[in-house]
């Protein structure tokens, strides 16, 4: 097993905290974590990784160890992309493998489109819809309401918050504590990870307030009637803030390979995504529910092939591969099955 090492990178632009493993002259692998979670979640993966190989996963800004700053919520999701790229600059990489999960990889397609001339290979995990996380309907992208409604640090259930903020640990609270939403939702029931407390430590670890996570939202005459605010990772991710960000994915100049890879019970990224707010209308969860026409459940999977289609008629490759048995989290549900399948991608396209 590789050692896994850690400390504090100061770039100019954050004090970035990092876990690194393999040779320090190996090719370099930058692991992207998703939100509520951390670096910590790449461990296992890190851990197998081989030697040949630089592993370096940072705790994204609002995240773990790293220099509690702000995420201004307006540039989408660049002030994580100006994070990474100052950090990378720092650690003088000239070129690297790119991973992320989640709303990593959300981030890794936003910097694709902005540093993709240093990138050799992407890998996207479960990845966020390039469109963002909530309010749209239709592959492309189109908003179910003006003020995208449905999105931003309105939508996230504010017990989970709190929870977060008192380090809970327990299994007290069945609809918010962060050890059941993480055992229900990250992973496919049964399952369990058996370094299960590591990983919540990875949950507990998010900046939690009004300006962090949850983040703040501005009331809506739209069902759900909370469109996005200006703060935090969520509102980050509203369509609101990342659509223009879209065709610079799609038409970057240089296109590395893309690897998705995806499980396939997954219940927070899919085309019925239990965390968005289309399907908990349909399903009878949310009063006022306008019906499916008007704001039906957000299509993720489709609107990311949609996109990466579109990257491929522009001259791009991807390979899409779906793990059967697992849910949001393959790599920590069948990590050695998931190591054969990033290892083949990265070696054949090295």
């Amino acid at each position: 097993m590789a050692a896994i090492t850690t400390h504090t990178v100061l770039t100019p632009r954050i004090n970035t905290h990092i876990r690194t493993s393999g040779h320090p002259e190996g090719a370099p692998v930058l692991f992207l974590h998703g939100n509520a979670s951390s670096s910590i979640f790449w461990k296992e993966i890190m851990e197998k990784m081989p030697d040949e190989f630089r592993c370096i996963a940072p705790d994204l800004r609002g995240f773990g160890d790293t220099e509690d700053l702000l995420i201004d919520a307006t540039k989408g999701l660049g002030d994580f992309v100006e994070d990474l790229i100052s950090l990378l600059d720092t650690l003088e990489i000239e070129n690297y493998h790119l991973i992320g999960h989640s709303m990593g990889g959300a981030v890794a397609q936003q910097l694709i489109a902005k540093d993709s001339q240093r990138i050799q290979t992407a890998t996207l995990v479960n990845p966020g819809s390039p469109f963002g996380f909530g309010g749209t309907k239709t592959v492309d992208g189109q908003p179910c309401w003006p003020d995208f409604a449905g999105s931003g640090g309105g939508i996230v259930n504010p017990e989970f918050a709190r929870l977060i903020s008192e380090k809970d640990r327990s299994n007290s609270h069945p609809q918010a504590s962060p050890r059941v939403v993480m055992n229900t939702f990250y992973w496919k029931p049964p399952f369990v990870p058996s370094w299960e407390e590591e990983l919540l430590d990875g949950v507990l670890s998010e900046k939690i307030g009004v300006d962090r996570y949850p983040g703040d939202s501005v009331p809506s005459d739209n069902y759900p009637f909370t469109a996005p605010g200006k703060w935090g990772p969520v509102n980050a991710m509203s369509p609101k803030y990342v659509q223009d960000a879209v065709e610079r994915f799609v038409y970057c100049q240089h296109k590395p390979p893309i690897l998705w890879i995806r499980g396939a019970d997954d219940q927070i990224v899919s085309d019925h995504s239990f965390f968005c707010l289309g399907t908990l209308g349909k399903l009878g969860f949310i009063p006022n529910y306008p019906g499916e026409e008007v704001y039906p459940p957000q299509p993720m999977v489709s609107q990311m092939r949609h996109i990466l289609d579109r990257y491929t008629v522009d001259g791009g490759h991807y390979l899409e591969i779906v793990m059967e048995g697992t849910g949001h989290s393959p790599f920590i549900e069948q990590p050695s099955d998931f190591l054969e399948y990033l290892l083949q991608h990265l070696t054949e396209h090295r």
